[in-house]
C-alpha cells in the first residue's frame, strides 16, 4: 500500500504529462469500445427488423438485394412480380399468411410502401412484436396513408393532413402525383426499425396513382422523342397539303383527326380516371407488386416452398430465408468488421505505446528522485514495483475513462442513428468482450511498467546524486 500511494502522489505530481497519458489511453480504449457496441448494436438492428416471417419473395436477383429493398428500405428492385402469381402463391397449402410490399413512391426522401391489412396483422419485428398504431387508425381508403413514427416527428405531420407522393424512391422524384393527395389517418408506434421511416398505403391506393402509366410516363406526357417524330410529320403533312387538290387535303385532314381525336379522349378519360375524388377501392385492381413476405403452415414446408418458388417457370422471381441471407451479408461484411476491428487494436497499442515513451523519458527528469528514494532504504525491487505500479494505474485509469467515455458517446448518439440512419443501437451493460478488453488494457500497462523499471533498477545510486553539468 505503501508503493501504491507513493505511485499516485509521483503522478499527481506530474499531473500535467499524466492528464495526457490517461487522455490518450482513455480516447483508443473509448474507440475500442464504441466500434464493437456499435458493430453488435447494428446486427441486432438489422436482425431485429423482421421476425417470425419464413421467406422473403421477389424478382429473381440478388439474395442481399431482395432482402435490403423488401425489409431494410435500401436499393430498389429489378423487376416487379405480376399480381395473378402472387395469388398463386398465396393460396399455395404451405402458406398461412403473406404480406404484399409494393414499392415505387417516395415522400420528401421517405419510401411510400403499398400493402394491406396483412401487414398490421402478421408484420413482426424483435421477437414477435407487432406493429401497432399509436393514433388514429389503420388505412383501409384508397386515400389512406399510416405514417411511420419518424416520419411523423421529423415532418410535424398529424392525423388528417394531406400527403402528395412522389413518383421515384429518391430525395427528388420524377414526377408529383400532385392529381391525388393522401390523407393521414393513423401514426404508427415507434419500432426502433425501418418501418419508422415510411409512409404506408393500400396497393390499391399505389396503383391508383399510377392509372395510365402502361407506357412508363403519365397519362398525355410524350417523350423528346415522339415529339421530334411529329414535328417531322406535321412538316411532311404540310409540303403534301400545298402539292395536293383542296378536296383530298380535306379528306386526309379528315382522316388524321379522327385518330387523334379518338387518342385525346382516351387520355381524356385516363386523366378523369386518375382524378376522380369518387373512386373506391373496389373500383381499382391491382397488378403487380414488388416482393411479398411469407409465412408458412409449419417450419418443415420452408425449404420444399423455397425450391418450388425459385424452380417457378412461370415468372423469374426468388424466396430468400431471412436470417439465412442476413448471415451471408454479415459474412460478406466480416472481412471490414475485421479490419476495423484491427484498427482500433492498433490505436488502443499506440495509445500504450505513448504512455511507455511519456514513463521512459520522465526518468530523466526523475533521476534525483530515485536515487533519494535509494538512498533512504528503498530496494531495486521497491523502485521496480513503484514504476510498474504506476504504469498500471495510468493504464486502470485510461481503461475506466475511456469505457465510460464509450457509453456516454453512444448515449449521445443513439438518438442521432436512429433519426439519420434508422438503426437502433441499444445500450447494454459491459459484457464479457468490453470488460475482457479493460482486462487487457491493464495487463499490456503491467507489461509495459517494466520497461523503465529496468532501467530504473540498473541507475547506480550515484549516477542520481551526482550534479549533471
Amino acid at each position: 500500500m505503501l508503493v501504491l500511494d507513493l505511485a499516485v502522489k509521483s503522478l499527481r505530481n506530474r499531473a500535467f504529462s499524466t492528464s495526457l497519458t490517461v487522455g490518450s489511453i482513455a480516447l483508443s480504449v473509448a474507440l475500442l469500445i464504441g466500434v464493437e457496441n456499435v458493430r453488435v448494436g447494428v446486427r441486432e438492428s438489422f436482425s431485429n427488423t423482421i421476425s417470425q416471417t419464413d421467406l422473403v419473395v421477389g424478382a429473381r436477383g440478388g439474395t442481399i438485394q431482395l432482402l435490403l429493398y423488401s425489409v431494410f428500405g435500401m436499393g430498389a428492385p429489378t423487376q416487379n412480380l405480376s399480381w395473378d402469381t402472387y395469388r398463386r402463391w398465396a393460396d399455395h397449402p404451405a402458406v398461412e399468411w403473406t404480406i404484399p410490399y409494393g414499392l415505387g413512391d417516395s415522400h420528401r426522401g421517405f419510401r411510400v410502401i403499398g400493402t394491406n391489412e396483412d401487414f398490421y396483422r402478421h408484420y413482426s419485428f424483435r421477437g414477435g412484436q407487432a406493429i401497432s398504431v399509436a393514433e388514429g387508425r389503420p388505412n383501409s381508403g384508397l386515400y389512406d396513408v399510416n405514417l411511420g413514427a419518424d416520419v411523423a416527428a421529423e415532418l410535424g405531420y398529424e392525423v388528417g393532413d394531406e400527403v402528395e407522393v412522389t413518383h421515384g424512391l429518391g430525395e427528388i422524384g420524377f414526377i408529383n402525383h400532385d392529381h391525388m393527395p393522401f390523407t393521414v389517418v393513423g401514426i404508427l408506434d415507434k419500432t426502433f426499425t425501418p418501418v419508422d421511416r415510411a409512409l404506408y398505403i393500400t396497393m390499391e391506393g399505389l396503383e391508383a396513382v399510377h392509372f395510365g402509366w402502361e407506357d412508363g410516363a403519365p397519362p398525355g406526357a410524350a417523350s423528346p422523342g415522339a415529339a421530334a417524330e411529329e414535328d417531322e410529320h406535321v412538316h411532311a403533312e404540310d409540303e403534301a397539303v400545298a402539292a395536293a387538290e383542296e378536296d383530298e387535303h380535306d379528306h386526309a385532314e379528315d382522316e388524321a383527326v379522327a385518330p387523334a381525336e379518338e387518342d385525346d379522349h382516351a387520355h381524356a378519360e385516363d386523366d378523369a380516371h386518375a382524378h376522380d375524388p369518387d373512386l373506391s377501392i373496389e373500383d381499382v385492381e391491382v397488378t403487380q407488386l414488388a416482393a411479398f413476405f411469407v409465412g408458412t403452415s409449419s417450419r418443415r414446408d420452408v425449404l420444399g416452398l423455397q425450391r418450388e418458388i425459385n424452380e417457378f417457370e412461370g415468372e423469374p422471381m426468388m424466396a430468400v430465408i431471412p436470417g439465412l441471407a442476413l448471415n451471408n451479408m454479415w459474412q460478406g461484411l466480416g472481412y471490414a468488421e475485421v479490419g476495423l476491428r484491427l484498427v482500433t487494436i492498433f490505436v488502443v497499442l499506440v495509445g500504450l505505446l505513448g504512455m511507455l515513451v511519456s514513463l521512459y523519458t520522465s526518468l530523466d527528469e526523475r533521476r534525483r528522485e530515485m536515487a533519494i528514494l535509494r538512498a533512504v532504504g528503498a530496494g531495486p525491487d521497491r523502485i521496480v514495483a513503484l514504476l510498474v505500479l504506476e504504469s498500471v494505474v495510468l493504464a486502470a485509469a485510461g481503461a475506466v475513462g475511456g469505457m465510460a467515455l464509450a457509453y456516454l458517446l453512444l448515449s449521445v448518439g443513439q438518438p442521432i442513428a436512429e433519426t439519420q440512419a434508422g438503426l437502433f443501437i441499444p445500450i447494454t451493460p459491459p459484457g464479457f468482450v468490453e470488460w475482457l478488453f479493460l482486462g487487457s488494457v491493464v495487463v499490456a500497462g503491467f507489461l509495459i511498467g517494466f520497461v523503465p523499471a529496468l532501467k530504473a533498477y540498473r541507475t547506480a545510486l550515484h549516477d542520481g546524486l551526482a550534479v549533471r553539468v
